[in-house]
């Protein structure tokens, strides 16, 4: 399976990350000291700058702070998709997201609830995005 899009830089910092989401799992770098979860990752905890980050499964759920619809393809990979969306989410647990909306989308509004969906693009790579619940 090739993937004509560009992709993720996987590091050993946002591995975890890739890792769990091939595994059907979104998951959060919460700082071990203070509790603070966030993405994306980062060496240190953005609130009280502890370097013990550990990786904790999220519950999937979140409500759409943006969304915006693509109608021109900015990379040749994309043009078989157009239109296309892209999102930010707010995770329930928090963080926000940079992901995109998939699905019915004619009811998206900022406040909507969304809920995490894979989607195997490679062997190598899942990535997670959003969907409407209807709610």
């Amino acid at each position: 399976m090739s993937y004509a899009k560009p992709r993720p830089r996987i590091d050993p910092l946002t591995a975890p990350f890739w890792e769990n989401a091939r595994r059907n799992i979104l998951s959060l770098q919460v700082c071990t000291a203070c509790g603070d979860k966030h993405l994306p990752p980062s060496p240190v905890c953005p609130k009280c700058l502890s370097s013990d980050q550990d990786w904790r499964p999220a519950s999937g759920g979140g409500v759409l702070e943006a969304y915006g619809e693509f109608h021109r393809a900015y990379w040749n990979g994309f043009a078989d998709d157009l239109p296309y969306s892209s999102a930010i989410v707010r995770l329930d647990e928090g963080p926000l997201m940079a992901t995109n909306l998939v699905g019915e989308t004619s009811a998206a509004k900022v406040g909507a609830k969304v809920r995490v969906v894979f989607d195997v693009v490679a062997d190598d790579l899942t990535l997670p995005r959003f969907e409407l619940t209807g709610d």
